[in-house]
């Protein structure tokens, strides 16, 4: 049965995106082999280290979002000479560690946490140059004191709005002293930071989480040839400065993250099975995996081997039984904090109660998005309650289309989609262009597995 011309429109208004998504009445199902998008993060790190490492880093299989596009605008205005961004190959000619030149404008980090927060680690240990970052609108809100407190203890000089807690920031790099820091929260944001400021610094500087997190920074620092050591015991990473890095080949597996979206899509969706290949299965990564297999999906690890360093698999979700609800919580957080708004939508049509807890960290990501997921669901119909540090969600309740937002933020953007395809109704999606921060071809992968019943 052909599909409806009007099933999944992307209009297009200036700058602005609005998705409408109009299921048939007589359903639809998801087929198809999909390729995602290159890891976000270990797209970030690849030009990060290959920036400041000596000789030439070659990258196949880059995320070419608008994140990644940041950080490589901010290392070229820093001296690096980075080709231009495609998934083919990018060169990246390092300028070595310690020799980052200042740069004669602000830093621009545009919507990208990790830009700003890791770079602050190598600007401030750049001693005797000065530097000023900032990012747009959403990132200008995001708190920064976590990342900046740890590297004033370091004897770092950083200014900025409300005593450096917010973007702009102005760093003036000195020789900072090493640490042992004891995070407060699980953040490989905070970890990286700290430890690339530590490259630069003599001695070892340590930082031990309260839980572990994605541990790309530490994985790619040592094939660059840093010394990293991790103690999984006690969740701590050291490195001793100062280091010395040489370019590497890297090869960027596909974002779990972005896979996260067609696993809940394949296991929400009757009649769906998709193969979603090439996807990074770094255990500090695996708790989306972890979550829906408590909740009864089908998936399964297929070609399971190791490329350049980081897991890799090929992941196969089958529509089944109706999934039901658990606790998500814990250790576990950390593992899977960006796809919670994912799972937040797989709960809505799970059978019985989800609760989310300890997740206070979304409400400032690009937006709070425990309160965006929870007042844009409802919109639709879910029964969904707003925690201090979670969500509770009650499954079963059939959702209506209706006029969603994604609050510009990428996450909130795709997680509608994926919900708007078992509903009544259409669904239309404002502020859809912010999917391209992480997935740009997102609505085009949609279009093409949706198979008419």
């Amino acid at each position: 049965m052909p599909l409806p011309a009007n099933l999944v429109t992307l209009t297009t208004t200036e700058n602005q995106q609005t998705l409408s998504i109009n299921p048939p009445t007589s359903g639809l199902s998801l087929q198809g082999v999909i390729s995602i998008p290159g890891d976000k993060s270990i797209s970030h790190r690849a030009l990060m280290l290959g920036a400041i490492a000596s000789g030439k880093t070659t990258i196949k299989g880059l995320l070419l979002g608008e994140d990644p596009q940041s950080t490589a605008s901010c290392f070229r205005a820093l001296g690096a000479d980075i080709s231009e961004l495609n998934t083919e190959q990018v060169i990246v000619k390092g300028i070595g560690l310690g020799k980052l030149q200042e740069p004669v404008d602000v830093l621009n980090a545009g919507n990208s946490g990790t830009t700003l927060r890791l770079i602050l680690g190598l600007l401030a240990s750049a001693a005797d140059r000065f530097f000023t970052v900032t990012g747009d609108k959403s990132l200008r809100s995001r708190p920064m004191s976590r990342v900046v407190k740890p590297l004033q203890q370091m004897g770092a000089s950083i200014w900025g709005r409300e005593g450096a807690t917010l973007a702009p920031l102005a760093i003036k790099g000195s020789v900072l002293k090493p640490i042992h820091y004891h995070s407060p929260i699980a953040s490989a944001q905070v970890k990286s930071c700290i430890i690339l400021a530590g490259l630069m610094t003599e001695g070892q500087t340590t930082v031990t989480e309260p839980a572990l997190s994605r541990d790309h920074s530490e994985r790619m620092l040592k094939a660059f040839g840093a010394q990293i050591i991790t103690d999984p015991k006690t969740n701590s990473v050291t490195v001793t400065g100062p280091a010395q890095l040489q370019g590497q080949a890297v090869i960027v597996p596909g974002d779990i993250s972005s896979a996260a979206f067609w696993l809940v899509a394949g296991a929400i969706v009757p009649g769906s099975e998709l193969i979603v290949e090439n996807v990074g299965v770094n255990p500090t990564r695996t708790g989306i995996l972890e979550a829906l297999s408590m909740m009864g999906a089908d998936i399964e690890l297929l070609n399971q081997r190791v490329v350049a360093g980081e897991p890799v698999a090929d992941l196969r979700v089958r529509h089944g039984n109706l999934i039901k609800g658990c606790t998500i919580a814990g250790d576990l957080i950390p593992r899977l904090i960006d796809e919670i708004p994912i799972l937040a939508v797989a709960a809505v049509f799970a059978q019985g109660t989800t609760i989310i807890r300890d997740a206070a960290e979304l409400r400032v990501k690009e937006s709070d998005r425990l309160a965006v997921m929870a007042s844009q669901l409802n919109q639709m119909g879910a029964k969904v309650t707003e925690l201090p540090d979670g969500l509770e969600i009650i499954g079963g309740t059939p959702l209506t289309g209706t006029d969603v937002d994604s609050h510009t933020d990428h996450r909130i953007a795709m997680s509608l989609a994926i919900a708007a395809l078992n509903s009544q109704g259409t669904t239309t999606i404002h502020g859809a262009e912010a999917a391209a921060i992480s997935y740009p071809n997102f609505t085009t992968t949609l279009q093409e597995v949706i198979k008419a019943c």
